[in-house]
């Protein structure tokens, strides 16, 4: 079943080669433009900053400067990966392209605005909700 082999049986019958060099091209852009991102991060914080500005509370201050600093270390760490080494030659998709050739989801090709409101609808939901809650405790 198994049989022992010399080194000088595998030797003799071995080719022995350098390992080949694999170049990877890493495609760590995400593809969508760059603006969605930072409207996606400028309505989280938003969204601290209603509920800071509306219930404002001492107690609150350091429970909402931790969430912000969630919000820029979730958002700001993968910005930092997508410019780490080896470098690679892809980046974000301009506005303009994506309005004009749309983007590839799970579900098939969908167009600038689509992408926008699937990128954007929780973020937005999440603002309006702090100004809802902020607008009810102010009037209650």
């Amino acid at each position: 079943m198994s049989k022992h082999f010399t080194r000088e049986l595998v030797a003799q019958q071995a080719a022995i080669v350098e390992s080949p060099k694999v170049a990877h091209d890493a495609d760590r852009s995400f593809e969508l433009p760059k603006g969605l991102y930072f409207a996606t991060v400028g309505l989280y914080l938003g969204f601290l900053a209603v509920m800071a500005a509306g219930l404002s509370t001492p107690g609150l201050i350091i429970p909402m400067a931790i969430f912000a600093l969630f919000i820029v270390a979730g958002f700001g760490l993968p910005l930092i990966w997508t410019r780490l080494a080896p470098g690679h030659r892809a980046r974000n998709m301009s506005w303009d392209k994506l309005v004009s050739r749309g983007i590839a989801t799970h579900t098939g090709r969908v167009t600038a605005r689509d992408a926008a409101a699937q990128v954007l609808i929780l973020p937005v939901l999440i603002f309006g909700w702090g100004v809802a809650s902020v607008t009810i405790a102010a009037l209650v």
